[in-house]
């Protein structure tokens, strides 16, 4: 089975392991342009800048083979740590969509220590996305990407819902919250 090597996820590796509050460096997230989470993860390596990008195992088939990719559990973020998180857009123009401030760095810290400890036991991990009943999405890829409707919860699946508003009625199909994006 080919395996595609791990990225580097965490820089430094001590960075989760106790807490890192002073005045100079804080925590916040970055959100990247799609499909760039790693290379901002390589590039930030690079620059010896301190982030976190946990990342999962899956094993996919192409073309009759079995392949090991890691992906982003959270998909178009990075965690950065650090001072003048501004200059990101600057120093990765082509990674960075925009930066924001993370208000409760305590709480932050402890999650992804969590989720790290979770990724380092290797048990197989599920990624949840909020999305709840009544909530307006927009399938993101596929021969249905941009469809948006409204997602349904019937029989314990998922559906989405694409409706003609004007005849009160429409149509629903079976769907997974990762093919999905909160309008």
């Amino acid at each position: 089975m080919p395996i595609l090597c791990e990225e580097i996820s965490l820089f430094p590796n001590s960075l989760l392991e106790s807490s890192h509050s002073n005045e100079l460096h804080h925590w916040y997230l970055v959100y990247t342009r799609s499909r760039h989470e790693k290379s901002l993860a390589r590039h930030l390596h690079s620059h010896e800048m301190s982030f976190y990008l946990p990342l999962v195992h899956k094993e996919t088939f192409s073309r009759g083979r079995r392949m090991r990719t890691y992906l982003p559990v959270f998909s178009g973020y990075l965690f950065y740590f650090g001072d003048a998180p501004w200059d990101l857009p600057k120093l990765a123009p082509s990674c960075v969509s925009r930066v924001l401030p993370v208000e409760n760095e305590a709480e932050l810290e402890s999650e992804l220590r969590d989720i790290q400890s979770l990724l380092a036991v290797g048990t197989s991990l599920t990624v949840e996305a909020s999305l709840v009943p009544g909530q307006r999405v927009r399938i993101k890829s596929g021969a249905l990407s941009g469809l948006e409707g409204t997602i349904l919860n019937r029989k314990g699946g998922l559906r989405l819902l694409v409706a003609v508003n004007y005849l009160q009625q429409g149509v629903s199909i079976e769907i997974d919250d990762f093919m999905v994006e909160p309008i």
